[in-house]
């Protein structure tokens, strides 16, 4: 018997969904218990498998946002205070717009088994790599980027799976623009977005989802915790203290405005932004002027008063940089602090080591400048650091940042740019100590699937592999050996078993 349609989405939305500007209630781990059975009965029927309709929904995504950019644009003002069309439209829509389409353009292929060497025991035989998806995950979203840490994820999942997505009530009113919109153009029993508190994710999570995408540091070790007693397969994307070397030989004027755009876009809210700067000590003075200049370019002289310049998405996350800030280093550019705002943006230097801004991640609209007396300085200074989810490199010598790149680790590098690596979708990315797993492309459809090996064999030739069976015999293990031997790239026995 076929599956049943699913229900179209204007019933769906008179049955289950409150009307646009109606508070949504939050969900209950009971509650989730029921939307995920569901979606198990989904993915167990078959519902996902097809090739038809994983690029149904991915064209679905795509549509929404297109349809309701306004909406988006509204949403991540109220959270964010992100005023201008640009920044959300450049930083969150069309990110996770690229990622649909390119999951479009490559998933026949994605879905392809590939073929894998085979040996002289196999040579009349299949072996297959087959990509099986998982089953039915959970996303939960981060509130620096509410919708592309929703959507980007979810884009891998539906390239293959089931999907529960828990936006962060941080940014309530994006949440809850997801939590409205993804039912008019999603599967309405495969995917379904929760409203899930901080405190109940664990809970969630401990429901034995069969994958747990997750990006948040301040609570990746609970969700972790949880996921492993259930031995639940995660994939953590974790923040980090970025470093960001810059050389006595770079064009400063642009890597000052790279660095100040990278840093303080989003006010400053950004797993993947700079968090300090090295630079060295003959260009300290001339490099925190023209980053002075760059932020009057890009705010004006007041950037309070600029369209362009947002907010701290609440009180707790400011008082945190704040407390940070106060007790680290000198300011250099503005240090005006407005609580009520929300605002303080910040360049400062006499920055130790041990201050506590270099202690955790800044996640707000400051920047420390260090300086160190040469690269080996520095590349020893990153190294002393737990392993950054980035590394940011300025310089026109290549072999300064051939050095950087191979003598630090993290999750990514880039040279002479900051925050573009974290886009690409033909790069995967992922942390080091900084998470575990990646995303991103094909690296995303590939962390929501199971790698299966599949030998496909014959019976009609059993002249060698016969020597395996009992009973053992000398003359046997003596052919074994000889027949291992025959090729000079020998896999091991196993080639003739």
């Amino acid at each position: 018997m076929s599956n049943p349609p699913s229900p179209s989405p204007g019933r769906w939305f008179k049955t289950q969904r409150t009307r646009l500007g109606e508070p949504c209630l939050k969900t209950y781990p009971l509650e989730c218990t029921d939307l995920m059975k569901r979606a198990r009965v989904a993915f167990k029927a078959g519902r996902t498998l097809k090739e038809a309709f994983r690029l149904a929904q991915l064209e679905a995504v795509v549509q929404m946002l297109e349809e309701h950019e306004c909406d988006f644009v509204d949403a991540l003002g109220r959270d964010l205070h992100k005023q201008p069309r640009f920044e959300t439209v450049a930083s969150e829509l069309i990110v996770v717009k690229n990622e649909a389409l390119y999951a479009i353009n490559n998933l026949k292929k994605w879905m392809q088994p590939q073929h894998a060497e085979r040996n002289l025991s196999t040579s009349l035989d299949e072996c297959l790599v087959f990509s099986e998806p998982l089953g039915v995950v959970l996303i939960i979203g981060a509130w620096c980027s509410p919708v592309q840490m929703c959507l980007v994820p979810l884009v891998g999942a539906i390239a293959a799976n089931c999907a529960i997505i828990s936006p962060s009530e941080i940014t309530a009113h994006t949440a809850e623009l997801l939590h409205r919109l993804i039912p008019f153009y999603l599967d309405n029993e495969c995917f379904y977005v929760i409203l899930a508190g901080a405190n109940a994710l664990p809970e969630v999570v401990e429901l034995k989802f069969d994958h747990v995408f997750f990006t948040n540091r301040e609570e990746g070790s609970r969700i972790a915790q949880a996921a492993a007693r259930t031995l639940t397969p995660i994939a953590l994307v974790l923040g980090g203290k970025n470093p960001c070397y810059v050389d006595q030989h770079c064009e400063i004027a642009i890597a000052a405005q790279r660095i100040a755009w990278a840093r303080f876009h989003n006010a400053g809210q950004s797993m993947v932004a700079p968090d300090y700067i090295l630079c060295h000590t003959d260009v300290k003075a001339q490099l925190v002027q023209v980053l002075k200049c760059c932020l009057m370019q890009f705010y004006g002289s007041d950037p309070r008063e600029s369209r362009s310049y947002g907010r701290m998405v609440n009180l707790d996350l400011f008082n945190r940089v704040r407390d940070m800030l106060w007790r680290s280093g000198k300011v250099a550019v503005g240090g005006q602090v407005i609580e009520a705002e929300r605002y303080i943006p910040t360049i400062f230097t006499e920055v130790t080591e041990l201050d506590p801004i270099m202690q955790k991640d800044v996640l707000g609209p400051v920047l420390p400048v260090l300086t160190v007396n040469n690269l080996d300085d520095a590349i020893a200074f990153i190294n002393k650091q737990e392993k950054p989810l980035c590394v940011y490199a300025y310089s026109s010598n290549r072999k300064v940042i051939s050095r950087l790149m191979t003598e630090t680790s993290s999750g990514s590098f880039c040279s002479n740019d900051s925050i573009l690596q974290s886009l690409m979708v033909a790069l995967p990315f992922g942390g080091v100590a900084s998470g575990m797993g990646s995303y991103h492309g094909h690296y995303s459809f590939d962390t929501f699937s199971h790698r299966k090996s599949c030998l496909l064999r014959s019976t009609r030739f059993d002249c060698v592999t016969y020597l395996r069976y009992p009973p053992y015999e000398d003359r046997n293990l003596s052919l074994m050996t000889w027949a291992s031997t025959l090729s000079q790239k020998s896999q091991g026995w196993c080639q003739i078993l």
